[in-house]
């Protein structure tokens, strides 16, 4: 069974950063890719950033020049670099891994950014 567990979330002041990391209980070249979502309060999951396992790197346009994903392929772990955040950034940030038709989530981090 995949594990992806998340870490680094938390409360942050307007224009600070944060970084989140995933990490997976297996390769994460054996995915299709990986990546980041999240879901504010009373809205829909959606797309942050997807990582294929080769490719371009897919950002939302809201997040472009602000958020930067990597990842380290020893320690089987994706990290999502958040900086000039905004009070809009605030939701649940969840890792998302494909593999054929089969989508493996995380459960969640929270971030809110708040002065």
């Amino acid at each position: 069974q995949v594990q992806l567990v998340e870490s680094g979330g938390g409360l942050v002041q307007p224009g600070g950063s944060l970084r989140l990391s995933c990490a997976a209980s297996e390769s994460i070249f054996s995915f299709n890719a990986m990546g980041w979502y999240r879901q504010a309060p009373g809205k829909e999951r959606e797309l942050v950033v997807e990582i294929p396992r080769w490719g371009t790197r897919i950002y939302a346009d809201s997040v472009k020049g602000r958020f930067t994903v990597s990842r380290d392929n020893a320690k089987n772990t994706v990290y999502l670099q958040m900086n000039s955040l905004k009070p809009e950034d605030t939701a649940v940030y969840y890792c998302n891994a494909k593999r054929s038709a089969v989508n493996y989530w995380g459960k969640g981090t929270l971030v809110t950014v708040s002065p």
